[in-house]
């Protein structure tokens, strides 16, 4: 785990940014495509505008949120909408998988998802973001199917429930997630910093994010 300190918001914004775009830009000077996953919230909305600003070639790039919760696509609280709105709608001409079926419930749509994203894995580029309780993704500690979420043959997709989650969620599992060629973490606030000390002496079960804490490039502000 590596960790940059930026003295501000806006400098952690363009630092995530930069990185995003330096990866993928060596990933398609190798390659036909890549793939980017990005995550819900609010902390990365400035990042997106950052990003569909950027001189990239985005017709050759697959964007797949790293969770979602499963509401329409058009719901306030999607991930999907959130990419939409803030990046795709900018004039970035990505192609994004949603993992939401309005015609399946989780279980059914987990599958369906995985098998819409297997063949855009390994990811290129991953960013995250992580909860104060060191969730990551939907994999939140004590969720139902967070053990399954975590084992080294689980599914691309899979359905997480949790207590502290508002509806059942769907999320891209442990080792799609510790499979990207390049990952981020974006934290902000000396709480998350604190959590994510804390993560760094427990368990994947106890702290989701310790699961990928080895090889993650953190970036951090106040």
């Amino acid at each position: 785990m590596r960790i940059n300190e930026h003295p501000d918001r806006e400098a952690l914004t363009l630092a995530v940014a930069h990185d995003i775009v330096t990866s993928l830009g060596m990933v398609l000077r190798a390659q036909d495509r890549a793939t980017l996953s990005l995550p819900g919230g609010s902390t990365p909305v400035p990042v997106f505008k950052a990003l569909s600003a950027a001189p990239l070639d985005w017709d050759r790039v697959t964007i797949i949120p790293g969770d979602e919760r499963w509401v329409p696509s058009d719901h306030a609280r999607s991930n999907a909408r959130l990419i939409r709105r803030h990046l795709l709608e900018e004039g970035v001409a990505a192609d994004l998988i949603d993992l939401y079926d309005p015609a399946l419930d989780p279980d059914a749509g987990a599958a369906a998802a995985s098998a819409r994203v297997a063949g855009f894995l390994p990811l290129s580029v991953l960013l995250l973001g992580m909860g104060e309780d060191m969730h990551t993704a939907s994999l939140f500690p004590g969720a139902q199917g967070l053990a399954a979420a975590l084992a080294a043959d689980a599914a691309p997709v899979l359905p997480i429930r949790s207590d502290t989650a508002e509806e059942p969620r769907v999320t891209l599992t442990l080792p799609v997630l510790k499979g990207a060629t390049e990952a981020f973490l974006m934290i902000t606030g000396p709480e998350k910093r604190a959590a994510l000390e804390r993560a760094a002496g427990l368990s994947p079960e106890q702290a989701p994010i310790a699961g990928l804490l080895r090889d993650l490039t953190v970036h951090y502000a106040d």
